[in-house]
């Protein structure tokens, strides 16, 4: 299959370089020194699962790659208006757009692009980073993307989410295909933007967060605004997703920073807004209160733009 990888980064690049090695035709598109460094150097992989350099093909332009089978969105979710105009080059009668980024509303952003038909959702889970220009670091071993349809009829795998997926696993990718991706999406943001929020309000790894009992009832509280914003827009959510948390929070390294929190202390940009201010909006056009959210976002859009503001 022919791929774009619209977001060449950490999580993007990490994919991109498995399908690549498999034999799948992939184009990275990126910029500036990441650009550079991949034309020169190719692609440098640092992981649990072996080092590796992959030969790529790396462009800016998207009208130099023209349609493909698949676009990959992996760019962060603050850059969307910049990025997604880069897809329509990329477009041909057939062509899938996947977005796996945070957040519930890059589907949106794909679809005014692309068009609901061609478009697709799902969430990643990986723990990657981009240590220097062309060299991706890969902490842990999980690599999992689970995706499927967000318009149209979701009563069932379709036939192109199936393609993709058995691409992607012969990838020695973890993939799963799903008949509704808005339920996975929404179960991940329901706990991903409270875990930033916190994290990053706090400027503290999730075990001290999770430690202090009032402060945990308050992130629990926080998860459930989340929850009655996806039940009110149809969303399906498991009955248990809060309940959920506690164990999953118990089983993960109390060092563990979201990645909000580690552009946070960076003085990178954050995305408060796909996060914390999307919960606030919805919340608002709704009629639901989001009172810990909208606190947590007050507190962090402040830094929406790094150490610029």
């Amino acid at each position: 299959m022919t791929f774009a990888i619209l977001g060449s980064g950490a999580v993007g690049g990490f994919y991109g370089a498995r399908l690549a090695r498999a034999g799948h035709d992939v184009a990275f598109i990126a910029r500036g020194a990441h650009l550079a460094a991949m034309r020169e150097r190719g692609l440098q992989i640092r992981s649990p699962l072996g080092d590796v350099v992959t030969k790529v093909r790396a462009e800016e332009d998207t009208s130099r790659v023209g349609p493909v089978d698949v676009v990959l969105v992996s760019v962060k979710a603050y850059d969307n208006a910049a990025a997604m105009p880069l897809i329509a080059p990329l477009l041909g009668s057939r062509t899938s757009v996947l977005t796996v980024q945070n957040g519930v509303d890059s589907v949106s952003d794909v679809a005014a692009i692309a068009g609901e038909a061609r478009t697709l959702g799902g969430t990643t889970y990986i723990a990657t980073a981009l240590e220097t220009p062309g060299v991706i670091v890969q902490t842990g071993t999980h690599r999992r993307i689970v995706f499927g349809e967000v318009f149209g009829d979701l009563s069932k795998v379709t036939d192109r989410v199936s393609r993709i997926q058995a691409a992607m696993a012969g990838a020695d990718i973890q993939t799963e295909a799903v008949a509704d991706a808005r339920i996975p999406i929404w179960e991940k943001f329901i706990f991903l933007a409270t875990l930033a929020g916190f994290t990053g309000a706090a400027r503290l790894p999730v075990g001290p967060v999770w430690a202090d009992p009032f402060t945990r009832a308050r992130f629990l509280d926080a998860a459930r605004e989340i929850e009655r914003i996806a039940r009110a827009e149809g969303i399906p959510v498991a009955s248990d997703v809060v309940d959920r948390i506690g164990p999953y929070v118990e089983g993960i390294p109390g060092s563990m920073r979201s990645s909000l929190l580690i552009d946070l202390s960076l003085g990178k940009r954050i995305e408060v807004e796909a996060l914390q201010g999307s919960v606030v909006r919805r919340g608002a056009k709704l009629g639901i209160p989001t009172p810990i959210a909208a606190t947590l976002y007050a507190v962090l859009k402040l830094h929406a733009d790094g150490a610029s503001t």
